[in-house]
């Protein structure tokens, strides 16, 4: 599996530069496929913050909503999201999903979580499930050693999410088990990706030292989704901000995307929510990465 996918990276890179340099470095902004959704933590983590984030994404124009596996729990306790969707107008299109992939122990009741949790999802129209992977002490953390057991926890959910006809994507993520450029290539050149494609999030690529423009051309042919935030380094957002607003090569991003991604349908744009004094309230946020993407050639719903 690994050279396999270290050869099909190199044979990629090397095309997607040929491409790119036919094509004068940046494809037609009147060819954009992708549809662009929101990931809702602008206004919270919690369920009570959801109906405002589908809401406000729906009035924005966005193509579809991202939800937690919390939000879609709790919901089912009340009689689904499908109302809050229905009544919003919006389409549900993945969710998060926290998971413990560090410790063997607790695989089995990870995946019997991961897969009621995902019965929900597409219960309600959703396509693939983000595999958020858990927190680690990052001073004490020995990633070769989880790694096997990081490797066969991805492999086992998705398998499972196969089994319920979605897709699945790791997000690396920053203070958890998988975060470095190294721990990032090791992991996706091991894990089956039959099964487990990519879902990088740009903004916490930036934030734990990787250069996203490199990594999204590597893996292109295995990333089934994306989260859309740019990295500032300011004290807002967890230094995170609105698309557009960072330092982030977004148009490199997008071609690259648009050209190499062919599993992906939807790119959805996310952004933590705002402290105290923050220059973008969760729904000026979520218009200024609208009118961002937008100059890019992106559509939004009317």
């Amino acid at each position: 599996m690994t050279s396999q996918l270290n050869r099909r990276r190199l044979l990629k890179t090397a095309g997607w530069a040929a491409g790119a340099a036919f094509l004068g470095g940046s494809s037609s902004a009147a060819g954009r496929r992708l549809k662009i959704g929101y990931t809702s933590i602008t206004w919270g983590f919690g369920p009570k913050a959801a109906e405002a984030g589908i809401r406000d994404s729906a009035a924005l124009g966005y193509h579809g909503y991202e939800s937690f596996d919390n939000v879609l729990e709790f919901y089912e306790g009340q009689g689904g999201i499908g109302q809050l969707l229905d009544k919003y107008n919006i389409k549900l299109v993945s969710a998060y999903f926290n998971a413990n992939l560090t410790n063997p122990e607790a695989r089995k009741d990870e995946v019997a979580r991961i897969v009621r949790w995902g019965k929900l999802l597409r219960k309600y129209g959703g396509l693939w499930m983000v595999i958020g992977p858990n927190g680690v002490k990052r001073s004490e953390y020995d990633f070769n050693a989880a790694k096997p057991a990081i490797v066969a926890a991805l492999n086992d959910i998705g398998m499972a999410a196969a089994d319920l006809g979605l897709k699945a994507t790791i997000h690396q993520h920053t203070s958890t088990c998988i975060e470095t450029r190294d721990e990032v290539y090791s992991t996706l050149d091991a894990v089956n990706t039959r099964y487990m494609g990519f879902g990088p999030d740009v903004g916490q690529l930036a934030k734990g030292g990787s250069d996203p423009v490199q990594v999204v051309k590597d893996f292109a042919s295995i990333i089934r989704s994306v989260h859309l935030k740019d990295f500032q380094g300011w004290e807002f957002y967890a230094g995170y901000a609105p698309v557009g607003k960072g330092k982030i090569d977004f148009p490199a991003i997008l071609d690259i995307l648009e050209r190499e991604s062919k599993d992906m349908e939807y790119a959805m744009v996310e952004l933590e929510p705002p402290d105290r004094g923050a220059p973008y309230p969760s729904l000026d946020a979520a218009r200024a990465s609208r009118d961002y993407l937008q100059s890019l050639g992106y559509q939004f719903r009317t």
